[in-house]
């Protein structure tokens, strides 16, 4: 049998499990074609066209059985097996009692009553369950790709690089991410007041004496270590730092904001990509050496200093390396490196998981990037820190990315 044939056969059998798959998922099958089985892009593209599998979202499982994602999560386990193990019964009923009448949808009552196996199983086990609701939520939130830019924002390509290096950052190895757009700066006191004042559940924590006042919103005091936002009085921040990066914002904070603003922390993974501009083999984001025209470091300065006041990298982005550490999705793991996978690689669970359940979050988190207090080392693109999600400190702050969805 071809390669070309073997591509078919592999989409029937795909198709027949289910006829529906994700944008995501039709670009990796393009990809698989000119890979694995040696097609051209054209070509791969004229075959998934004709193959029948329609591009949509997730298939929602709750709606496939007529279920509610509420009603079920306030029952016992065994309580939602009895329930889900009911409505299965029942929608696959009545597609036999069907026959070979065709569904509105398009589909074959053979491939519907696949996808009720599949909703059925799904449901029933508490991991697939909580993450099928994690995917159907980023469904809901992640915008689609348009052909203009996001502002303030970069295009980041897809593509593999060395992650890591042979200093401490052991072992450096070979890493693919999908494409993103980047925050070209860090976010700002600007920026961030901009989010305090929609969102007042995340401001600062109150002063002693304004506890007794009503309707008065500030963060949680498990999500910050008692110097958030420290340097802003009440919530308004320093005057002459309007441009410089907001600092003292913990992880969950920080999480937050990229909620609100539609995007999200990046992983590690991207984050290194998109400090390295695009260079091979290079300690920093422009080049090899460093010294303080390239970059804010060593307290030679003294302070954070506006973001974009020195020059950007390979990519357009700007302070990737010093001015303060920014805070990445990732949790920590002692074996980092070493446990990566080589495909968009992501410590501490699906990056659904952790968008949508990110205040349950206890482990350390990585910062990366170095500040305007760390000696040159700590500036490099491949080193990391940790911290608590809580810690707020005076080197520390973020930028967000945003998946680009082909």
């Amino acid at each position: 049998m071809s390669k070309r044939n073997e591509f078919i056969t592999f989409l029937n059998t795909l198709k027949a499990v289910s006829p529906t798959i994700t944008d995501e998922q039709r670009v990796g099958l393009l990809r698989q074609a000119v890979k694995q089985y040696g097609l051209s892009l054209e070509d791969a593209k004229q075959i998934l066209n004709g193959s029948g599998l329609a591009v949509g979202k997730n298939v929602n499982y709750f709606e496939v059985l007529g279920l509610s994602i509420t009603d079920l999560q306030t029952q016992t386990e065994s309580a939602i097996a009895v329930q889900v193990d009911a409505a299965h019964k029942k929608c696959y009923s009545t597609s036999l009692t069907a026959g070979g009448l065709p569904r509105p949808d398009g589909k074959t009552q053979a491939q519907w009553r696949t996808i009720l196996n599949q909703a059925r199983d799904t449901l029933k086990d508490p991991q697939k369950r909580r993450e099928h609701i994690a995917k159907l939520q980023i469904d809901q939130v992640t915008p689609r790709a348009t052909s203009v830019l996001p502002t303030g924002m970069v295009l980041i390509p897809a593509g593999d690089f060395r992650m890591g290096s042979h200093y401490s950052e052991k072992p450096d190895h070979t890493v693919y991410v999908d494409a993103f757009y980047m925050d070209e700066c860090p976010v700002t006191n600007a920026q961030y007041k901009t989010f305090l004042d929609e969102k007042p559940e995340w401001r600062k924590p109150l002063k002693w004496y304004e506890w007794g006042k009503k309707h008065i919103e500030s963060i949680p005091g498990e999500y910050h270590n008692g110097y958030y936002l420290r340097h802003w009085n009440g919530n308004d921040y320093p005057s002459t730092k309007a441009d410089h990066p907001v600092t003292y914002v913990s992880w969950y904070a920080a999480m937050a904001y990229a909620q609100w603003a539609d995007k999200r922390l990046p992983t590690e993974a991207e984050w290194e990509k998109a400090a390295r501009g695009d260079l091979t083999n290079q300690e920093y984001p422009w080049g090899e050496d460093i010294d303080s025209s390239k970059a804010n470091y060593g307290e030679n300065v003294g302070d954070t200093t506006p973001v974009a006041k020195y020059a950007p990298n390979g990519y357009g982005l700007y302070d990737m390396g010093g001015n303060v550490w920014e805070w990445c999705l990732d949790e920590y793991a002692q074996d980092c490196f070493a446990s990566l996978s080589y495909r968009n690689p992501v410590l501490g669970g699906p990056i659904p998981n952790i968008i949508f359940n990110f205040t349950n979050v206890k482990n350390d988190c990585m910062l990366r990037g170095g500040s305007w207090v760390d000696i040159a080392r700590h500036v490099r693109c491949a080193y990391l820190v940790r911290s608590k999600p809580s810690g707020a400190g005076d080197t520390i702050g973020f930028r967000c990315v945003r998946p680009v969805t082909p």
